[in-house]
């Protein structure tokens, strides 16, 4: 970073260049330059399909406006990875570099987010920082908790509920897997996977369905996982009194409205069957 003043003369060497850390502590750069770049001690690969971003940038509290193309077609990123979420929320930073003195600075922070595929190619929606003002901070009544399971709301101890277990047996064609321990699949339901090596390695796949069979994850398990492949298991919850109550001895911590009532009791009316 550098107080370098861009387009200052009527001929400079100047190229974009995107940074994009996914959760998995993968970092990947790119460049608009002809020729990759080292800027801070990472290689930004040339990408000269990558057209330069439309970036407007204001004092006002709505999202910043960004326009790209090109940079998800690279070779580095493959459609496997984009399918199986490992670019999900990966933060994005997009800047000016002086490729003759590597002098540089960032014009945009933000973060990734849906990601689709038309015409064989993928587009993403970039979130800039400003996305967080837009979210409503005043909680809502509900019959469940609004609370996430074991966040500060709910003061319940991840590290409890939490475990480094391996795949005993996978079955591909339903999508499900087995670990070995005495967590019961069930307990399971509505929690998490974050595989540790493997194939899926730093990846985090929610549990969706849960038997004495196993468990069912939501994203494509790959045939390459094979028994003793290692995850962190964080057991779920479905969110509701009873379950707070007897299963966690937590409902002073309950964070919802079970009793409340509904819509359907305020718009009822009496008859004459009443």
């Amino acid at each position: 970073m550098s107080d370098h003043v861009f387009f200052a003369k009527d001929l400079e060497g100047v190229a974009t260049y995107w940074s994009i850390k996914r959760r998995d502590g993968v970092c990947l750069g790119f460049t608009s330059h002809n020729r990759d770049l080292v800027i801070d001690s990472v290689r930004y690969r040339s990408a000269p399909g990558m057209i330069p971003s439309a970036i407007r940038r204001t004092a006002q509290l709505e999202r910043d406006s960004v326009e790209v193309e090109g940079v998800l077609a690279h070779d580095s990123i493959s459609a496997e990875d984009m399918e199986q979420g490992r670019y999900d929320n990966a933060r994005i930073s997009i800047g000016l570099v002086d490729w003759e003195t590597l002098e540089h600075t960032s014009l945009f922070h933000g973060e990734l987010g849906a990601i689709s595929q038309r015409d064989g190619t993928f587009e993403a929606e970039l979130r800039s920082a400003k996305a967080r003002l837009e979210v409503d901070v005043v909680a809502r009544t509900s019959p469940t908790c609004r609370a996430e399971f074991c966040d500060a709301a709910c003061q319940l101890n991840a590290a409890r509920f939490t475990h480094l277990l391996k795949v005993s047996s996978i079955d591909i064609e339903n999508n499900s897997v087995s670990f070995g321990g005495a967590v019961s699949p069930v307990h399971l339901l509505h929690g998490n996977v974050k595989w540790v090596d493997g194939p899926h390695a730093g990846m985090v796949m929610q549990v969706i369905d849960a038997d004495a069979n196993g468990i069912v994850l939501d994203r494509p398990i790959s045939s390459d996982v094979t028994p003793g492949t290692r995850a962190f298991l964080r057991e779920g919850c479905d969110h509701t009194l009873a379950t707070c109550n007897s299963r966690f001895g937590n409902a002073a911590n309950f964070r919802g409205e079970p009793h409340l009532p509904g819509n359907d009791l305020l718009a009822s009316y009496p008859t004459s069957s009443s």
